[in-house]
């Protein structure tokens, strides 16, 4: 990244209590990955069998799902930051940067909105360009995976805004930038007075040997998830 780069991505992580936990700031130990390799099936098909070969699993389809559902936080990290922040970062593919620690992706960095950009119209094709390959490499349909990059939407938006001391306006944020991208509606509960994603999709987790199912899983009981994340929220004091 330019030096113009690193300042507009470093005043969008000023804005951000905790910004090295939310993606912003790049790790010490991490190596880049251009983010347009994420919209490479071949190079996704790769990444998928050597996942495949340190994990409890050889399901591709899980391993696909597993794979998108932890890049998808990340890879949303700076334009979003950057919408909330009001100093707008680009999200196309070609001027991001996903920063990868072992090997998942921890951070993301991303240079200013190029004028005359679309930031909206930028980020739906991103989706679009990532979901298609990451289908194709792991053979799941494009509805979940789009569910699953709601989700990270809504998570992301909620720690941002909790990040910011203003979660009510910054998810507000979460239901135009869904219907603008082609997303399915993002959606919240609140739970001990605090608000959760009410998840759309499984990251399919509890189909890895001695995994279990996530706390806010859709599979679980409405009720069971509810005290759950009544639970969480206690904890979050």
């Amino acid at each position: 990244m330019t030096d113009a780069a690193d300042d507009a991505q470093a005043q969008v992580a000023a804005r951000f209590s905790g910004a090295a936990v939310l993606g912003l700031l790049v790790p010490p130990s991490s190596r880049p990955l251009p983010a347009v390799t994420l919209a490479d099936a071949d190079w996704t098909a790769e990444l998928l069998e050597q996942r495949a070969m340190t994990s409890r699993t050889e399901d591709r389809r899980v391993l696909a799902t597993l794979w998108w559902y932890s890049a998808s936080l990340v890879l949303l990290g700076p334009v979003l930051a950057g919408l909330v922040a009001g100093r707008p970062l680009s999200p196309r593919l070609a001027d991001t940067t996903v920063h990868v620690v072992g090997d998942l992706p921890w951070a993301a960095t991303s240079v200013a909105l190029p004028p005359g950009d679309d930031v909206v119209a930028g980020l739906r094709q991103t989706l679009t360009d990532v979901v298609t390959a990451v289908s194709a490499a792991g053979g799941v349909r494009e509805v979940p995976l789009r569910a699953i990059a709601t989700d990270a939407l809504a998570n992301k938006l909620l720690a941002l805004g909790r990040a910011v001391g203003d979660v009510g306006a910054v998810t507000a944020l979460a239901a135009p930038i869904a219907r603008d991208t082609g997303l399915p509606a993002p959606r919240f509960v609140e739970a001990g007075g605090q608000l959760f994603t009410r998840r759309a999709s499984c990251c399919l987790l509890w189909r890895v040997p001695h995994e279990v199912t996530c706390t806010s899983c859709p599979r679980r009981p409405p009720a069971e998830r509810q005290v759950l994340l009544e639970d969480t929220a206690a904890r979050m004091g």
